[in-house]
């Protein structure tokens, strides 16, 4: 797409959310079972097709780049919804595309695109990302992966392992999943045990993987940073002291300009990091680690003025700031800390 193409299509996309994801459905879906409205899912998939973007034309998908699916990623987490857009239709969809497997792209692809299926990406082990949870031998899985974003409601497990990436079924034997409750509440996890369970090998997704999905979470970060400063900026300009908006104090103003500042550029870095993604650029992989570092920061920032700018409200249970001070938290942790790529 073009920059005007992707600016229209921000455009539906956050008028779509603005009238579905509200802060009330948002609480409704973080005290579903599923952890996420299934109707807004339904009608992000149906009527804008962010499930497809990503998947290449001859299997059923839109043939869009990485750039338009974290765009979407981005306004789904100004708003916090808990839809498996980033489990599913961009690391589930990534993993299975870079495993190389035809048959398995022809298999899968159709139905996550659609929407009407999702996959979970079962990777980390107990102490996090660095290592793998399962293991594989002679065409079984054993172990836990823990921290599986939808994992629970997942239609497909996709299991990345030190021998490559390997395709389950939530139903086969020797599968526990176990919902995990996180400090995010908007946010479903689980823990998925594998007991001698039959999977295939679908290939080699390599390290790429991992890029993508600091990317995706650097444009999250960046989306719900900016919902924060807004937030900010209108309940700054509405609450009153000592006869004026508390806005209008030159302490607060440098504050709410360094968060804006913060954000802007926290932007640029996901932009390009997603943009170097989608093209292939030698400079990919440093793009990513300056994203993923910079984005975190800015959104833990950002979150924790929030709170304090907001004052005594922020910390009630019926604002939504300290929600988005709780996924700023999460999501510094989700993924694994980016380190330095070492030049070849």
């Amino acid at each position: 797409m073009s920059s005007n193409e992707l600016l229209e299509f921000r455009s539906s996309v956050r008028a779509l959310l603005a009238k579905h994801a509200t802060p009330e459905a948002l609480r409704a879906a973080m005290d579903s079972d599923l952890g996420f409205d299934p109707k807004l899912w339904q009608l992000l998939c149906e009527q804008v097709g962010v499930a497809a973007l990503a998947v290449p034309e001859q299997w059923g998908g839109v043939g869009a780049s990485l750039v338009e699916s974290l765009m979407v990623v981005g306004e789904l987490g100004r708003v916090l919804s808990g839809v498996p857009m980033l489990g599913s239709a961009v690391l589930g969809v990534q993993a299975v595309l870079l495993a190389g497997d035809e048959q398995a792209c022809e298999r899968l692809l159709p139905d996550l695109a659609e929407g009407s299926r999702t996959a979970a990406l079962c990777w980390a082990d107990s102490q996090g990302w660095d290592d793998y949870g399962v293991r594989a031998e002679d065409g079984s899985l054993s172990g836990t992966a823990h921290y599986v974003l939808h994992g629970a409601q997942a239609d497909v497990l996709l299991v990345l392992t030190a021998d490559g990436l390997f395709e389950t079924s939530p139903t086969a034997a020797g599968v526990t999943v176990t919902p995990t409750p996180g400090l995010d509440h908007t946010r479903a996890l689980a823990s998925i045990t594998f007991t001698e369970t039959p999977a295939t090998r679908l290939g080699d997704p390599g390290t790429r993987l991992r890029d993508i999905a600091w990317a995706a979470l650097a444009a999250e970060q960046v989306g719900a940073a900016r919902r924060c400063l807004e937030m900010t900026v209108e309940y700054t300009s509405a609450r009153v002291q000592f006869g004026r908006p508390i806005g209008s104090f030159q302490a607060l103003k440098h504050r709410m300009a360094d968060m804006y500042v913060l954000v802007e550029s926290a932007e640029s870095a996901a932009l390009l990091a997603a943009r170097s993604l989608a093209a292939g650029s030698d400079s990919a992989a440093e793009d990513v680690w300056v994203a993923r570092t910079y984005c975190t920061e800015a959104f833990s920032t950002v979150a924790a003025e929030t709170i304090q700018l907001h004052g005594g409200i922020a910390i009630t249970w019926e604002h939504d700031a300290h929600l988005y001070f709780k996924r700023a938290h999460a999501t510094a942790e989700l993924f694994g800390t980016a380190r330095r790529p070492v030049a070849a």
